[in-house]
């Protein structure tokens, strides 16, 4: 053989000694792959004790290990957002039912059965990262698709409206929510002057305070919440074809809301109850979902609605346009780590694909300019896209170069464009076909400060939220501003916020009112302030079904509800086990409850094993509860204080009860059982009866919360 040839063998073979070097060190990683080491892969001999000079000297500056450890640590906090800070995610998939394509020419609405995957967030618009997860707040609900011509955000709320129609009032609105800042008190809450004394003055956020201060605010799981992309957009087809667009996402699991004297006691037991709840349903494999509705308007039609698509604080009633499904949302998978995931990934409502465009909404608009520099400031710089979680999937090629926390390495001779050095052709694009092409608009207006007269109507939607609510739903409206006002100091302000009210309606500010210590309402005080317009008609209806929480006839899915079984020594489980099998039979998840963990013995001498304790686990945590039958059980509860209370706070917040035998005792002690009480199943512990008492538990349970129980008020819990 050639010389030749057999140096170029020897070069493309490694040689004997080179491949037991890369053996050796394989073995060596798989040896040590569970040992520390320093950021640079440094093996860290003693992970607890500093390099000293002696055993009691002082540390010596030359612990490399030290130093980098505490350096990184000092420096592990990113900013925190300014809004949304207190989230949880997950990831997952969007399913398409049908194709979108004569509205869109948008690649992941094409096909039928075709799956993008997702990263989704929920979060608080107003506490910091710390707060509690069950405050009266709204909740951002944004959806990362990562689709094939790029990724698209879905940056949407668990309300379809906002307090503001122009982003200008953005910062105002954030300042006036946030802790006032001479104390930096409340956290996480609206009940405070700053932010009342702003709505009062700001009319257009009537519409806005209906649905924050209703259940809404307060859902039961993130599970079980709406979302919606609040603005309006618009889908263009591939033959330049417009629609506008209003995105709605609805739960598999139902609309469900907290009291809000179980919110607040949730909030001192498990502030992370909302976040635990998602974490723990995807990791027992009950995986959450949600419907995409979309409502479609032909933009030549849109005027003649009655509502202003661009207004962000109207919605598009689903009586006049109804919402067509298209596709569903499942999220399956937890994040691996919160930080890496969760806090930084980057939403941004300008980051869409072709297809799908902005409306001239202000406030969409006005956002445009604001998260970039956000996302820069948090993220520490401009290569935010390429940090795993907001890295597109599809082929990323531009010219965008260097800058803080760049992770990519760009290769190549060339960071302009046009160019021939790079592929050895020219490269570039004019006014080219492909890519996002903007939908061409006639703009011809002269530039002005002003805002359409169609954007003074700020009542008729906070109208048809109130006319559409049930009698307990107002009831709890009424309460929660009532709870909200009397947290005011300035009784100016609260003057004006039910003045306010008047112009929504009559009934509503009175009742309001009444505590407050102030004059009754006058609508012509309100008339007389600055911002304020003569109430407009808005839209003919009058009432609107959708705007409801109530199930409307149709019962919820009842997967993954939690049931309390209140239990105490010498308790009969014979009915019990029947009841609870059915209720795992329906997907529910049944607990042990008692005055403590470990076991307690039946009436039968079984040991039953006891989940939680009533201290730890009051009655907020679950959705329904059963008190088996058994003497020496319903007495040992009655001598608690802990387990009447357990029993009676059920009741009084409207839940379905289950009490067999002698457990009916607990609730006898302050409700009449004379009379049947809606979602109180009274059972025997006779062995005909079992089967039958589950099937009305059931019932109970797929109503949620019974609120048209009697006398609640006069519950002592």
């Amino acid at each position: 053989m050639p010389q030749s040839k057999q140096d170029a063998q020897r070069k493309a073979k490694p040689s004997d000694s080179v491949l037991a070097k890369h053996k050796q060190m394989e073995s060596h990683i798989q040896q040590t792959e569970n040992l520390l080491t320093t950021q640079e892969g440094v093996g860290v001999p003693d992970n607890h004790n500093s390099l000293r000079a002696g055993l009691r000297g002082p540390l010596l500056a030359e612990d490399f290990i030290l130093r980098e450890k505490l350096t990184h640590f000092e420096h592990e906090r990113i900013p925190e957002r300014v809004v949304f800070a207190r989230g949880a995610a997950a990831h997952g998939y969007f399913e398409l039912y049908r194709s979108l394509s004569s509205y869109t020419r948008a690649d992941f609405l094409q096909e039928a059965g075709g799956r993008t995957p997702v990263f989704v967030r929920f979060s608080n618009l107003a506490g910091e990262r710390g707060s509690a997860d069950t405050v009266r707040d709204l909740r951002g609900f944004a959806v990362k698709f990562y689709t094939r011509e790029g990724n698209y955000d879905l940056v949407g709320a668990s309300m379809p409206v906002f307090y503001i129609q122009d982003a200008m009032k953005l910062p105002d609105l954030v300042h006036a929510l946030k802790p006032e800042p001479h104390h930096g008190m409340p956290q996480a809450s609206s009940a405070h002057d700053t932010f009342w004394d702003f709505a009062s003055l700001l009319p257009e956020t009537s519409h806005m305070l209906m649905w924050l201060m209703s259940d809404r605010a307060l859902p039961r799981s993130l599970r079980m919440m709406d979302g919606f992309g609040v603005h309006t957009f618009r889908l263009v087809n591939a033959h330049g074809a417009a629609h506008y667009v209003k995105f709605h996402w609805k739960p598999r699991l139902g609309r469900h809301a907290l009291a809000w004297d179980e919110a607040q006691k949730i909030a001192g037991k498990d502030p992370d109850f909302l976040r635990r709840d998602l974490w723990e349903a995807i990791a027992a494999g009950h995986f959450p979902e949600w419907e995409l509705g979309v409502q479609l308007v032909d933009e030549a039609k849109a005027d003649s609605l009655g509502v202003d698509l661009l207004d962000p604080t109207k919605l598009l009633p689903e009586e006049l346009v109804p919402v067509q499904p298209v596709g569903k949302l499942v999220l399956n998978r937890n994040p691996d780590n919160f930080f890496a995931e969760a806090e930084q990934v980057a939403f941004h409502p300008g980051h869409l694909v072709p297809g799908v465009e902005f409306s001239n909404d202000p406030l969409l608009q006005g956002r445009l300019q604001a998260y970039t520099g956000s996302q820069i400031s948090r993220l520490g710089g401009p290569n935010f896209h390429e940090l795993p979680i907001n890295r597109a999937i599809c082929p990323v090629h531009n010219f965008q170069r260097d800058g803080r926390h760049r992770a990519l390495i760009a290769r190549g001779a060339v960071s302009y464009e046009p160019n021939t050095l790079g592929s050895g052709a020219e490269f570039r694009v004019d006014g080219g076909l492909q890519g996002f092409q903007s939908m061409p608009d006639a703009l011809d207006s002269p530039k002005q400060r002003r805002r359409g007269s169609s954007f003074e109507d700020h009542f008729s939607q906070a109208r048809l939220f109130w006319n559409s609510q049930s009698a307990a739903e107002k009831e709890h409206l009424v309460a929660a501003f009532q709870y909200e006002l009397s947290r005011v100091e300035a009784a100016g302000i609260r003057q004006r916020v039910v003045d306010n009210l008047a112009h929504v309606d009559a009934k509503l500010a009175r009742k309001v009112a009444e505590p407050l210590g102030i004059g009754p309402p006058d609508p012509r005080a309100a008339a007389g302030r600055a911002g304020f317009r003569e109430p407009r008609p808005g839209t003919s209806l009058e009432n609107s079904p959708s705007l409801s929480m109530e199930p409307n006839g149709q019962a919820a899915p009842l997967a993954t509800r939690r049931v309390a079984i209140l239990v105490a020594a010498g308790a009969e489980v014979g009915a019990m086990k029947v009841l609870q099998q059915v209720l795992h039979d329906h997907g529910l998840v049944t607990r042990v409850v008692a005055s403590h963990l470990g076991v307690i013995s039946t009436s039968s001498g079984q040991q039953l094993a006891v989940d939680h304790s009533i201290v730890t686990m009051p009655s907020v945590m679950f959705d329904a509860v059963l008190v088996p039958a058994g003497t020496a059980s319903a007495q040992a509860l009655l001598r608690s204080g802990d387990a009447v209370h357990f029993v009676l706070e059920a009741y009084r917040h409207g839940k379905p009860l289950c009490l067999i035998g002698e457990g009916a005792q607990l609730l006898q002690k302050a409700v009449s059982l004379d009379a049947p009480l809606p979602g109180v199943v009274l059972g025997s512990n006779d062995p005909a009866n079992r089967l039958q008492m589950a099937q009305e538990f059931i019932q109970a349970l797929g109503a949620h919360r019974h609120w048209q129980r009697p006398g609640l008020d006069e519950v002592p819990a």
